[in-house]
């Protein structure tokens, strides 16, 4: 089993897929990691040899900015943009889209699902 990066890669997946499930890692990244390890991207998990795994893992280290080390650079840029008190951070604050998308329709993911309207509190009350 290969663990990179504290993530235990999925064993029947090709190694450019399997390096996306590491946080910070899509796919154009992980194509450019493995030609810079030398292995072949359609490999699977499985196949892999030690001595690959460990190119793998060095080449990521001296790439930097994976998993634990971006998520905690993530969380403190977003504290700071809420500290100062910008838009982008009262934005944050709220829960509401960041990036200027609409919010009047849409935006479900960053609202949350959608609350009780006054009709079917009316609805409820008559029933009973």
């Amino acid at each position: 089993m290969a663990r990179i990066a504290g993530i235990d890669l999925p064993r029947h997946k090709r190694a450019e897929i399997a390096l996306t499930y590491i946080y910070g890692i899509g796919r154009a990244r992980a194509l450019s990691v493995l030609a810079q390890a030398q292995v072949d991207p359609g490999k699977m998990v499985d196949d892999l040899g030690e001595d690959e795994v460990n190119r793998i893992r060095q080449v990521l280290e001296a790439q930097g900015g994976v998993e634990g080390d971006l998520r905690k650079e993530v969380s403190v840029n977003v504290k700071r943009l809420i500290e100062i008190g910008s838009y982008r951070g009262l934005r944050h604050r709220r829960g509401l889209p960041v990036h200027g998308q609409r919010t009047h329709t849409n935006a479900r993911t960053r609202k949350g699902p959608r609350k009780g309207t006054i009709a079917n509190k009316k609805k409820a009350s008559a029933k009973t």
